[in-house]
């Protein structure tokens, strides 16, 4: 696989973020403003091992090249409810075509839930968009991070009402947008 370009997303990605998020409460009409600062650093072979051994993940190849991280961060909202948390996660992919590649996005510890998780991901090169979709027992979560260039990302995060098995997607409870800036 060439992935040189999705090493070069994740290589923009690491170092210190602010991020101003808003997000829409369908389900009761309601809408949060947010502020959250992370940092993103990369993690060593054997935290990696660690992520795909607590998700009883396969042996993975390479595992030297496969985009591995410790994602820490903390939100203040409008009302000023905090929430922080640090987790690992690694992203393995699975194919590729001229589009774009697609894979498992694997981590420690779930936003929704507290526990290891896998989801899939797929990356666009020509928009540089990375596509996460977590299905969580309650709610599937499609997470959006768009690199518009080194230092400005911008994130949206549909939340939907998880449907019965092989429906499609339908009921929005949460919609969230944010700009995301790095700094330093």
């Amino acid at each position: 696989m060439d992935s040189q370009d999705f090493q070069d997303f994740f290589d923009c990605c690491v170092g210190g973020w602010v991020s101003e998020r808003t997000y829409h409460y369908l389900s009761h009409s309601e809408i949060e403003r947010s502020r959250t600062t992370f940092q993103v650093a990369p993690i060593t072979a054997d935290l990696k091992q660690k992520v795909l051994n607590d998700n009883h993940y396969e042996l993975v190849d390479n595992l030297e090249i496969i985009p591995g991280f410790r994602l820490g961060f903390h939100t203040v909202s409008e009302a000023g409810e905090e929430v922080s948390q640090e987790l690992r996660l690694l992203f393995v992919p699975t194919q590729e075509d001229a589009t774009g590649l697609e894979g498992d996005y694997l981590r420690d510890r779930a936003y929704e839930e507290d526990r290891p998780i896998i989801s899939h991901f797929r990356y666009t090169f020509a928009s540089r968009e990375l596509l996460m979709t977590t299905n969580y027992t309650r709610v599937v979560s499609v997470d959006s991070i768009t690199l518009v260039n080194p230092k400005l990302r911008i994130r949206r995060i549909l939340n939907y009402q998880r449907p019965p098995e092989n429906a499609p997607l339908e009921t929005v409870l949460l919609a969230g947008f944010g700009v995301e800036e790095k700094q330093g």
